[in-house]
């Protein structure tokens, strides 16, 4: 016999689904998808840590980090990378919802 396989569809937010808060699971998403911007950037660039280094100031140990798929940033370090690489980060505050405050990066 063979057992039933339980599916469940995913929220979105692979954090709230391993059971985050909503408020730790957005963060804990928005960090990862800012990760994601800078090394994409990077891939773009063809910026090695050196080359990044010389180009755009970057310390070359968070560029090696992130190329490697390190997440362990705070947010705001994340911002200051993206700023480094010439890009503008724009933080938007729109009125609160029925649902409530959420987090995102919306990039373009």
């Amino acid at each position: 016999m063979s057992e039933e396989i339980k599916i469940e569809e995913s929220s979105g937010n692979v954090f709230l689904d391993i059971g985050f808060s909503k408020e730790e699971a957005e963060r804990e998403q928005l960090r990862v998808n800012l990760v994601i911007k800078i090394y994409r950037l990077l891939e773009e660039l063809k910026l090695t840590p050196a080359k990044a280094e010389d180009r755009f100031g970057l310390n070359p140990s968070d560029v090696e980090r992130i190329q490697n798929g390190d997440f362990d940033f705070k947010i705001d370090k994340l911002f200051t990378i993206l700023n480094q690489l010439n890009c503008n980060v724009e933080i938007r505050i729109t009125p609160p919802n029925e649902k409530g405050g959420h987090l995102r990066v919306v990039t373009t």
